[in-house]
């Protein structure tokens, strides 16, 4: 589909996102991607493209890891009840945020292209990971990078940190932690990535499901929601994280289990490396390619690389 008429869309398309200042930045650039595809002009987007804003259970919490709150779900539970009471017509997240089994009646649609899905090792100096010094504390919430920057550095010291970005770096400037880790994309929807950082080499240390794209979710069976988000559909992207959530859903990935996979594109060929810690914190890895995809491919090769580490798993 490449052109849907405006008049087929009830306006105003209310766009519920989380109120933290990342979702609201990600939200604004995806609200005007689609603006343009719409024809709807700058001084009319407000009016016809409103955001609203709704707090999460995962944004109330700040004192604890996720896994200790409930894990996967926190940050979205609330945008499914404002879907489904039609309180917003559709509602964005973080991809990584989002469970990988959705509420009846709640529709996961295609995403629109990918930022860069790396992570960035945040330190006051910007040195590089080898280089912290012995004993360095690491500020995370995320139980896979802690497996992986333990498996890696076992001398590191790992403390709990939550919050938005400007929380994270500012435990750094004020020396709380040695060093922290932030998704590269969410610095440079922030225009934060200009803080000094270095890369973490993705096929050394997979980012996590869904890391650098947006997830759209929409009322099942509202067409005329989900062909307009049609028009800024990124195939590339839906097939990745297709890819990517076949094989979290398969391992049953929750908060309480580390899980990583990078899946990304060479021409028509697509890549998968996918990562799973056992018990002991020893990681499994499966890479595979498949070449041109769709997407009933994409999910059987993420499924099929979470079995072969499930037999291995077994096999233990």
């Amino acid at each position: 589909m490449e052109n849907i008429a405006l008049q087929d869309l009830k306006l105003p398309l209310r766009i519920g996102a989380r109120g933290s200042p990342l979702s609201i930045a990600q939200t604004k650039w995806l609200r005007g991607e689609l603006a343009k595809k719409l024809g709807i002009n700058d001084a009319d987007i407000e009016e016809k493209l409103p955001i609203i804003p709704i707090t999460t259970q995962g944004d109330k919490i700040q004192d604890r890891a996720l896994l200790e709150a409930g894990g996967k779900g926190l940050f979205t539970r609330e945008l499914d009840d404002a879907l489904l009471d039609n309180r917003v017509d559709c509602a964005i997240h973080s991809m990584k945020d989002v469970p990988t089994i959705l509420p009846e009646g709640i529709t996961l649609l295609g995403s629109p292209p990918r930022e860069d899905r790396r992570d960035a090792l945040i330190t006051k100096d910007g040195i590089e990971f080898d280089a912290l010094p012995n004993g360095a504390s690491l500020g995370t919430a995320s139980l896979r990078r802690s497996s992986q920057f333990l498996g890696q550095r076992p001398d590191l010291k790992i403390g709990l940190l939550r919050g938005n970005v400007g929380t994270r770096l500012g435990k750094i400037e004020d020396g709380s932690f040695d060093a922290t880790i932030l998704a590269i994309a969410g610095l440079k929807r922030l225009g934060k990535a200009d803080v000094k950082h270095t890369l973490i080499d993705p096929m050394k240390m997979p980012p996590a499901i869904g890391q650098g794209a947006l997830a759209i979710t929409a009322r099942t069976g509202d067409n005329a929601i989900i062909n307009a988000f049609k028009l800024i559909e990124c195939q590339n992207t839906s097939l990745e994280v297709h890819a990517e959530r076949a094989f979290l859903r398969a391992l049953d990935g929750s908060c309480r289990t580390p899980i990583a996979a990078y899946c990304y594109f060479e021409g028509d060929v697509m890549h998968f490396v996918g990562e799973y810690f056992k018990d002991d914190g020893t990681a499994i890895r499966k890479v595979t390619s498949l070449a041109k995809p769709n997407m009933e491919k994409a999910g059987q090769l993420g499924y099929d690389c979470a079995q072969s580490i499930l037999l291995e798993v077994g096999g233990k």
